[in-house]
């Protein structure tokens, strides 16, 4: 079922709270003014009681006979108001009446006694309450008449409001409708208001350019990812079609199934690298973690790395603190977090140089402990415009640190880092050093980080 729209749904608002509030009003209007005039009559009838019980009095002491008493009663009374009436009645038998006009359809009356002479007199006064009542009655045709006028004014007004303040909403859900994967960097029009919709907007805004560089990203890394399958490929597939093509001596065949093997293995080095970054990207595996000695890690990926090293004629220098080096993660990924960057520092290393791996716990400037692993090699160095980049996936530096690879060593280091709650900084000059800091033991629990599989950081 198709739910009314926004404008309609305020206009509905905005007509029933004004309903309520206008007979809200208009009641108290009437019932207040009803109690004041009331009041008011009430008010007169007292005076007027009591004038006449003060002329009663006065009267009683100097007229003997009841007749003349009633005559004077009768002259005072003919300064009262034509719609109003009295009545004195007492207990020896006197009795005074005026009523001047016919009896009012309403009236409002007091009663009140008195003694005069000893003897108890009861007095009546009233008046009517005719005019009173036809005057509310007018006022409450006027409300009733009114309200609802007002209402159906009010409901056009909203409406033409509603319209008018939904406006830059409707600009907006065109543009946005416009947008498409072709034209991800058209923008939506940002109202010059500077209320709640124009930040909406902005919001909205900065949300695209977040898209808008990650599909740009994708992009480029689905082109890179291309570019670097197209090679191995093209070496697999022309060695296939070179021992294909006429009979060759096995030694031949050998050498063709060997190249292929390589490439394949390059191949597979380089999914498994873009599957697992994929994976932490999305979250969509978990990576145990476990209290580990980063020491333990670091000293064993030193003693992989030595014979690679001695072959370059690169000394590996290993330098281990005297306090404990405990953190929370997963043995294969930081295996594979630290040689990558090992590996790197050897790579690019001048021949006959050193390499210096250094481990250190202490207590960062907040009070948190850390642990942190710095490899520090003597190579050429990193421009100032690469650094920005090098954990940019299928980023080579270029020329210095060019070489062997497919670029995404430090893109996957970054990622291990980052599933680790590790900082992984990199300052170039006269040697270069990659240091990675992680929390300490005692304020990372041992639980499983979202993004990695520990399957996923084996060597192959």
């Amino acid at each position: 079922m198709r739910r009314a729209s926004l404008r309609f749904r305020l206009t509905a608002w905005y007509a029933a709270i004004l309903s309520i509030g206008l007979a809200l009003f208009g009641g108290l209007v009437w019932f207040s003014l009803r109690e004041r005039l009331l009041t008011e009559i009430d008010r007169d009838l007292n005076q007027r009681a009591q004038r006449f019980e003060q002329y009663f009095r006065a009267e009683s002491e100097e007229t003997s006979s009841d007749a003349q008493l009633r005559d004077e009663l009768q002259e005072f009374c003919q300064a009262l108001p034509p719609s109003s009436s009295i009545e004195l009645r007492g207990r020896s038998g006197f009795r005074f009446h005026y009523a001047p006009a016919a009896a009012p359809n309403s009236s409002r009356g007091i009663e009140t006694t008195f003694a005069v002479n000893g003897e108890q007199f009861q007095l009546e006064a009233r008046e009517s309450a005719d005019s009173v009542l036809h005057a509310l009655q007018l006022l409450q045709w006027l409300l009733l008449g009114m309200i609802p006028a007002v209402i159906a004014i009010a409901l056009i007004g909203g409406a033409w409001l509603s319209a008018r303040a939904l406006k830059p909403v409707n600009e907006i859900a065109a543009a946005a409708r416009a947008i498409s994967i072709e034209n991800l960097s058209e923008r939506l029009p940002v109202p010059p208001t500077g209320d709640e919709i124009a930040r909406l907007t902005e919001v909205l805004n900065t949300m695209l350019a977040r898209l808008e560089s990650a599909v740009r990203t994708l992009s480029q890394f689905a082109a890179d990812a291309s570019h670097e399958l197209r090679t191995p490929l093209s070496v697999i597939r022309t060695s296939a079609e070179l021992a294909l093509r006429r009979s060759r001596p096995a030694e031949e065949y050998r050498g063709s199934l060997q190249e292929i093997a390589a490439e394949t293995e390059r191949m597979t080095r380089l999914v498994e690298d873009l599957l697992t970054l994929a994976r932490g990207d999305t979250g969509a595996a978990e990576m145990p973690l476990e209290a580990l000695d980063a020491r333990e890690i670091v000293e064993t990926v030193c003693a992989e790395m030595r014979r690679l090293a001695q072959l370059r004629q690169i000394n590996i220098k290993l330098l281990v603190g005297d306090r404990s080096a405990m953190i929370a993660g997963n043995r294969a990924a930081l295996h594979r977090l630290f040689l990558v960057l090992l590996d790197n520092a050897v790579k690019f290393s001048h021949s006959g140089g050193d390499v210096i791996v250094a481990i250190r716990a202490s207590d960062s400037l907040s009070g948190v402990p850390r642990v942190a692993v710095s490899i520090e090699d003597f190579g050429g160095g990193i421009s100032e415009k690469d650094l920005p980049h090098i954990f940019e996936r299928f980023y080579r530096a270029d020329p210095a640190r060019s070489g062997v690879g497919h670029g995404l060593g430090l893109a996957l280091a970054h990622s291990i880092a980052r599933a680790h709650a590790a900082s992984i900084e990199v300052k170039s000059g006269a040697s270069t050093v990659f240091e990675v800091t992680f929390p300490a033991r005692s304020v990372l629990p041992a639980k499983s980080a979202p993004g990695m599989t520990a399957g996923a950081f084996s060597q192959s």
